[in-house]
């Protein structure tokens, strides 16, 4: 594991005000990593890699929700006196894919079997005493922000040269270090940043698990159709019900073959 960007920032994370450990307005110039115009790269600890996963739960990015809490952990940890390997490990554990987000991802996790595949009673344990067995990463492991909003697939990461770059150093760093596991993309963005890098051989195709919603609340709609919960004649026309059954009858079948 690399540990330059947490030799870097944690004499940044010790002197954090409270305020901007809350996120106020200064924060993003002390953890800026790189910037071209309206795009901003901001360090956040998730750096840690986990040798002994067996999933790899890969979002796009962490959101500002994300970086405050994994930020505020490792803040703890350090006053603690916490060594930095220990800091990045619980600030990723408390962190990643915080928030309102968790408790759908876990849902659709058990839903097409990763529990079962795991053998543990259920996802939730990801981010508890299972936590050996899953990385939680991003394809861009940094937060990114546009215009101070959170990144959500455009510019297209993998033409866009700052983010392709973000992409290939951080993320390859993650894949190359997990040639076994099972990697699980959250949505259609993350799904073709996953399949540039394997037509790069960087990571192997055969070990992508795509099809999966993101979890995000901002896609209800998909997630409760994806797990039951509503009705195809319910459905908005913004959601593609085939495409859904036809990615979760995939990943259910490849699971359950893999367990």
């Amino acid at each position: 594991m690399q540990k330059q960007l947490i030799d870097r920032f944690a004499p940044v994370i010790r002197t954090l005000s409270a305020s901007e450990l809350d996120g106020s307005s200064g924060l993003n110039e002390k953890l800026r990593l790189a910037r071209d115009g309206d795009i901003e790269v901001c360090y956040a600890p998730f750096e840690y890699i986990n040798p002994q996963a067996r999933v790899v739960i890969v979002g796009i990015t962490p959101g500002r929700t994300q970086m405050l809490n994994a930020l505020r952990e490792a803040r703890k940890q350090l006053d603690r006196g916490s060594d930095l390997v220990t800091t990045l490990v619980a600030a990723k554990q408390t962190g990643a894919f915080s928030g309102a987000m968790r408790p759908n991802l876990v849902n659709l996790l058990n839903h097409i079997g990763i529990n079962r595949l795991l053998k543990i009673p259920t996802c939730d344990a990801l981010f508890g005493s299972a936590a050996h067995l899953v990385q939680t990463t991003s394809v861009l492991r940094n937060p990114v922000f546009i215009r101070g909003d959170n990144y959500n697939g455009t510019p297209n990461m993998t033409r866009h040269p700052l983010l392709r770059e973000q992409l290939i150093t951080h993320f390859g760093e993650d894949a190359k270090a997990l040639p076994n596991a099972l990697f699980v993309p959250l949505g259609d963005k993350v799904t073709e940043a996953l399949h540039f890098l394997a037509d790069r051989g960087m990571l192997d195709r055969s070990r992508i698990l795509d099809g999966l919603p993101h979890p995000s609340g901002a896609n209800a709609e998909r997630i409760a159709y994806f797990l039951g919960n509503k009705s195809r004649s319910a459905l908005s026309a913004k959601t593609n019900a085939d495409k859904l059954d036809q990615a979760r009858a995939v990943m259910i079948q490849r699971v359950s073959a893999l367990a």
